[in-house]
This record gives structure tokens, sequence and C-alpha cells, in this order.
């Protein structure tokens, strides 16, 4: 088993962990996969991947630009190859795209070698980060509110299949959800350790 030790330093008290999985943000677009992965990775002082930053320069191309050319399907197959490559390698935090924890594979791939951990937030947030965004590919429709809705109820049976589930709400800067994020990780030993300094 690969495993991830590091020293965190908070005035003088330095807390140590060990990051024996990869963490996989799993969650709607605009619940701050992204964000927050990266603020818990650097919180935790382990590596931060996101998977569609990752397909995009596999590629050379940004994802709505994947989805415009090649279509979903090509683009939910290149993801499932770039996430079962990613949970191949040292324990990190690893965010990814929305749609990725529906797909059957990814969701066994994921539990099989890592830990899922859903960014639960509602619909009315949600809709609030994305409504001045083009970067959507899937709210490119003539209702954006409505396709979101439908995409949300859609996806929060799935999304409740995750190992861990943390609530996005008030407050929810970014580094206050990273501390809630690792709060739980921190109830399985099997993920994240605090060892003796």
């Amino acid at each position: 088993m690969s495993e991830f030790r590091q020293s965190v330093t908070e005035g003088d008290h330095t807390a140590t962990f060990m990051l024996k999985k990869t963490v996989v943000m799993v969650g709607m677009m605009g619940a701050g996969k992204t964000a927050v992965g990266r603020a818990l990775a650097l919180q935790l002082g382990v590596p931060f991947l996101d998977s569609d930053q990752e397909i995009e320069a596999a590629a050379n191309m940004t994802v709505p630009e994947i989805f415009a050319r090649d279509g979903e399907p090509f683009f939910r197959a290149r993801e499932t190859e770039v996430i079962s490559r990613l949970l191949g390698g040292a324990p990190c935090i690893l965010s990814t795209g929305g749609g990725a924890f529906l797909s059957g594979v990814n969701r066994a791939n994921i539990s099989a070698r890592g830990v899922a951990v859903w960014l639960d937030a509602d619909l009315e947030l949600l809709w609030s980060r994305v409504r001045h965004r083009d970067t959507r590919p899937l709210l490119h429709t003539a209702d954006p509110k409505a396709t979101l809705t439908e995409l949300y109820a859609a996806r929060v049976p799935d999304y409740a299949k995750a190992d861990l589930r943390v609530p996005c709400a008030p407050p929810v800067a970014v580094e206050q959800m990273a501390r809630r994020v690792a709060e739980v990780l921190l109830t399985r030993p099997d993920v994240l350790e605090p060892q003796n300094a």
C-alpha cells in the first residue's frame, strides 16, 4: 500500500497526517470539488489532481471543446480511463467532473482503490455558482436552471452512494469546507490517520 505522510505546522503545534488512499471529490457542478479539493490537499500537504484538467492536458482541448467535437459518450470513456490511471498512483486528493460518479465502473474503481467524498450542496447554492459561467456544456440549453434541476434530481441518488458525505451548508468558505472534509476523513483511519509528531 502506498502511503503519503506529511507534517503540517500550525503555530507551535505540528500535526502529521498519513494519507493511505486517494480521496475522490464527487458531486454536482458548482459544489466546489476543485476549490475544496485543492484547499484540502494544501491543508494536508498532499498532491492535488483534477480529472478534467488531466483529460484536457491529454486531449489538448477543453472539456467543452471535447463535448462539442466528440460528444459526451467519448468524453465519459476518456474520463473513466483517466480516473483509473490516477487511482493507481500515489494517494492524493482527486477532483472529478460532476458526471464521473454516475458511472458504475468509476464507482467500483473508486470504492476499490480510494474513498469517495460527496460535497452535498443544495440546488440554489449550485445555481448561484454556475448561472453566470459558460464553461458547463450540459447547461447550454434554453432553460439552464431547469436543466440543472433535472440533473440534480437524476444524480443525487448516485452521489448518495459515496463513502462519505459533507454538507455544503453555511458557512461555505473554501477553507472551512476543506476543514470539514478533513474532519470527516479522520473518522476513517483506513484513509487518513494522524501520526504522533
